[in-house]
């Protein structure tokens, strides 16, 4: 019913909103995994909402409780459950707007499938599903510190503001991108970035953007052809999360526009290794992962809900005009970074695990 997503490493995760709980199953995480709860819980603090003057003012703990799968410390191997309680929950904000589809969000869409909605505050089509994914992201990284693999996500822009990062390196970006509130790198577009935002949160608007992702450390030969291909689950996986309207990796649409003598990455041999002269590819060739770093973007649509009077139309096929009220981002981006990264974490942890069938 679209609630699980990987093959071997998987997550099924439940709750709405404004329901009591949120939560998740993790299958297929192998047994030994030391569990860093400090870790998880630091990556869940990224993405909670009420962080910043930037963000939206609901404030969540967001403490996650395991309930299975690990003794010890450790992981067993059999399914790990966790929930994370909702607290700070309006539902009398969305009492007004119970019978109304809000222009661009899930509740006409959703009316349509199932023939009724949870209303509250969007039910499960709200991101506050996402904090699941961060979860489980965050014990996937877990794993991927043992083959040395980094992954690093950053916002690239917002609207038309657009960070300039071609001379920093992967651990210049790491390093430095948690040291603003919107999570970009390039520290004086950061700065231009933030007050951007802030007036568009006082003006009961909202804008776009997008965000960045390396991967360094991949080894070549992940991937499953014809229709795993890497990059194809690196596409679902982030077109799965709220508010994506694009994935794009390697030289993406400006590949279309180059010949075919400037995009082939020629392979060169590196103290043995084979590795490529350029990087057009985005570390994937064929659906599987060279060695390269692998590196695309996701671009994120603006916050649907918008203080300002829409027109719209209710259950009983009126004309209607509405205003929302509620507390919501003014841009989700800076909160999605950790969103990006752990469902990043995720596919390769997965295709990893799968790969182990591949070869005696």
């Amino acid at each position: 019913m679209g609630n699980s997503i990987g093959n071997i490493f998987k997550l099924t995760s439940f709750g709405e909103s404004h329901g009591l709980k949120i939560g998740g199953v993790i299958d297929g995480c192998p047994s030994g995994l030391t569990i860093d709860l400090k870790y998880i819980q630091e990556e869940l603090d990224r993405r909670k909402p009420g962080q910043s003057k930037i963000t939206t003012s609901r404030t969540e703990r967001d403490k996650v409780e395991f309930m299975s799968g690990i003794f010890e410390g450790k992981t067993t191997g059999t399914p790990i459950g966790f929930t994370i309680s909702n607290k700070n929950y309006k539902t009398e904000d969305y009492d007004k707007i119970k019978d109304v589809f809000r222009p661009s969000h899930a509740d006409f869409t959703y009316q349509e499938k199932y023939g009724l909605r949870d209303y509250r505050g969007g039910g499960r089509s709200s991101a506050r599903e996402t904090a699941c994914r961060v979860v489980a992201g965050a014990v996937a990284k877990l794993i991927l510190r043992s083959y040395n693999i980094e992954i690093s996500a950053y916002v690239w822009s917002v609207g038309n503001i657009f960070a300039n990062v071609d001379n920093l390196s992967f651990d210049d970006i790491t390093n430095s991108k948690e040291k603003n509130i919107v999570r970009c790198p390039d520290e004086s577009v950061a700065l231009k970035m933030i007050d951007f935002i802030s007036d568009l949160k006082k003006k009961g608007n909202s804008v776009g953007g997008q965000i960045k992702c390396h991967i360094k450390g991949v080894p070549s030969g992940l991937g499953e052809p014809v229709f795993d291909k890497l990059h194809a689950d690196l596409a679902k996986a982030m077109l799965s999360i709220n508010a994506v309207k694009g994935f794009e990796y390697g030289s993406g649409f400006k590949g279309s526009k180059m010949l075919g003598s400037e995009h082939n990455d020629e392979f060169e041999l590196n103290n043995g290794k084979v590795t490529t002269k350029t990087n057009f590819s985005g570390g994937i060739q064929g659906g599987v992962s060279n060695g390269e770093e692998i590196y695309f973007k996701v671009a994120f649509k603006p916050v649907a809900t918008i203080l300002t009077k829409q027109k719209s139309v209710d259950k009983e096929k009126n004309n209607i005009e509405i205003k929302a009220e509620g507390r919501h981002d003014p841009c989700v981006v800076p909160r999605a970074v950790p969103i990006v990264e752990s469902m990043t974490a995720m596919v390769i942890v997965d295709h990893l695990l799968r790969n182990r069938t591949t070869k005696l």
